[in-house]
């Protein structure tokens, strides 16, 4: 897939992955959201890509849904009255997946099922959409000049990109609630007390610097083992008790054991780098799981 409001680049098992609609200060599009979905999914299933930097092209990360769009800006049909048993027994019906189910939404979900790590290098406004598709991604890094908000109750509309899932989960409830219904725009030092940002940093190494991080946890490293953590502190975190989670570990490592496990094993005892051949398009049989 060509892409219009994206740029794709790979260097040393990293994807940089950059908003480009630098003129609309990266402003989401319907076309924008169905090409990231597309972008994360390559990505998981693309043994080149190790882990994946999420940046913006000039100085906006990304400024919210671009609200020129002509008719419903959103992408949502009005003819329709959608129900909660639509969202159960008809969510992947073309009518409701293009018409009632929330882009940015299906974006995060896309972010949330990638195999490989995601770091988000915020480097200017990320309000809105903006926000929130960071909040599946592991890690946020902001630039100095980073302006953040969850702006939704200025439009009179709510927080979408499955934000109410993710958002509570980072930074708890009280904080997600006072951002949320204050709507106000903050800064990077605000976003670092919040619990939201990892760090803080000048914006000229903002994005070398989420590239040397994203190297770090995939250099020398199993990228089943990786994709692997990564879905399990994703999910498991969500589970009503423990023994969930111990069914998923127990099952994880039995197959990474008897996989790169065995030449991790012998690279340590042998003091050597270990030369791991699995790769995250072939996963263990009980992949995925719900």
């Amino acid at each position: 897939m060509a892409y219009n409001t994206l740029l794709w680049e790979v260097d040393d098992r990293v994807l940089t992955l950059t908003l480009n609609r630098p003129d609309q200060m990266n402003a989401f599009t319907v076309e924008m959201a169905h090409e990231l979905i597309d972008a994360f999914e390559r990505a998981s299933e693309d043994d080149a890509v190790g882990a994946i930097v999420v940046t913006g092209a000039g100085r906006a990360f990304c400024a919210g849904m671009d609200l020129s769009a002509k008719g419903n800006v959103f992408g949502l049909d009005e003819s329709l009255t959608p129900t909660l048993a639509d969202m159960h027994d008809r969510l992947d019906d073309p009518a409701i997946e293009a018409g009632v189910r929330d882009t940015g939404g299906r974006v995060t979900l896309a972010i949330f099922n990638c195999k490989k790590p995601v770091i988000a290098a915020i480097n200017g406004a990320a309000v809105g959409i903006g926000a929130t598709m960071t909040l599946a991604m592991d890690i946020r890094m902001v630039s100095e000049k980073a302006r953040i908000g969850f702006v939704f109750g200025k439009l009179g509309i709510v927080p979408e990109a499955c934000s109410s899932w993710f958002l509570p989960r980072l930074v708890g409830p009280q904080q997600a609630l006072e951002w949320v219904l204050s709507a106000e725009i903050f800064d990077a030092a605000e976003a670092l007390r919040g619990g939201l940002a990892r760090s803080v940093h000048a914006p000229d190494v903002l994005v070398a610097e989420a590239q040397g991080l994203a190297r770090k946890f995939i250099a020398g490293r199993s990228p089943v083992a990786v994709a692997l953590a990564r879905q399990m502190l994703l999910r498991n975190a969500a589970q009503p008790h423990p023994l969930e989670a111990h069914r998923i570990d127990s099952l994880a490592m039995f197959y990474a054991s008897i996989g790169d496990g065995k030449e991790g094993v012998a690279a340590f005892l042998e003091k050597r780098d270990p030369q791991f051949t699995g790769r995250a398009s072939q996963m263990p049989p009980f992949y995925p799981w719900e």
